[in-house]
């Protein structure tokens, strides 16, 4: 279980470290995950980077077809931090995603939040960034600390920075975090298998692309606490969940075989 600091600086920040957390049977069961995802790539994959350069590609929602994730999920560890550090008695599990940014993949992974993308509502959330490569700083993940204080920015496709979700205008744009870094305390950390970054679903992020000689592979899961409802949109969301409106009405808890509950007890900080 996380520490009392680290659930403080969770709370002030936003955003965490673990080091270690994962064992390396572990790690190379993520691993092995996130390469058999890239060579068996779902219909929700996607390459978010231009035709001509190495590929960043992304795929979602695959934990159904991989018993190895599952397992890991009941079995490790990131459950339980992610319960503590949300304050939750419940951990339930929303989705799986991985992040490959191939050798020379310059794409950067522009300054945004990740709830607005997403079809749900609530403060108890949390993603785990589980890296199975070295992460060097400059090419880490990075956030604004203290963003994820209830503002919601306008979420934009990546390549175009176009409106594709909520309609323009109609939230606060993401503020020029690089332009004016003296207003912002950006935080991050260089990385080694094993270590995994906790962060709230609100809180600004960033990444530069892979200037390494090796590949960045990444799997990010992400985690919904007590207060987590549907929140259904008239858009597409990302990632989708074709018909869960019809089994699942606004407002209602995120409750169903699409997200499992992996915790369920009285959680306590310390």
């Amino acid at each position: 279980m996380p520490d009392e600091a680290t659930c403080s600086a969770f709370d002030a920040d936003g955003a965490v470290v673990v080091r270690g957390l994962l064992e390396p049977a572990e790690v190379a069961t993520v691993r092995s995950v996130i390469d058999e995802m890239v060579r068996k790539p779902s219909p929700c994959a996607k390459v978010a980077s231009r035709p001509d350069e190495p590929a960043f590609f992304e795929d979602f929602c695959n934990w159904q077809e991989h018993p190895q994730l599952a397992g890991l999920l009941a079995a490790s560890a990131l459950a339980d931090v992610a319960g503590a550090l949300m304050g939750s008695a419940t951990v339930r599990f929303f989705h799986d995603h991985v992040l490959v940014k191939e050798p020379g993949a310059q794409q950067r992974t522009p300054w945004h939040q990740d709830q607005p993308y997403y079809n749900v509502d609530g403060r108890q959330n949390v993603s785990a960034w589980i890296p199975v490569d070295p992460v060097a700083r400059e090419t880490t993940l990075e956030f604004v600390a203290g963003s994820h204080g209830g503002t919601w920015y306008l979420p934009t496709t990546f390549l175009d920075g176009r409106a594709k979700w909520f309609p323009d205008g109609s939230l606060e744009a993401v503020p020029d975090v690089d332009a004016d870094a003296d207003r912002h305390r950006v935080i991050g950390w260089a990385l080694e298998p094993g270590d995994v970054v906790f962060f709230h679903m609100l809180t600004l992020h960033a990444a530069a692309g892979n200037s390494a000689t090796t590949p960045r592979r990444v799997l990010s899961l992400r985690f919904l606490g007590d207060d987590a409802t549907h929140a259904p949109r008239p858009w597409t969301t990302s990632p989708d969940f074709p018909g869960l409106v019809d089994v699942l009405p606004a407002g209602a808890p995120m409750d169903g075989p699409l997200f499992p509950l992996l915790r369920e007890a009285s959680t306590s900080r310390g």
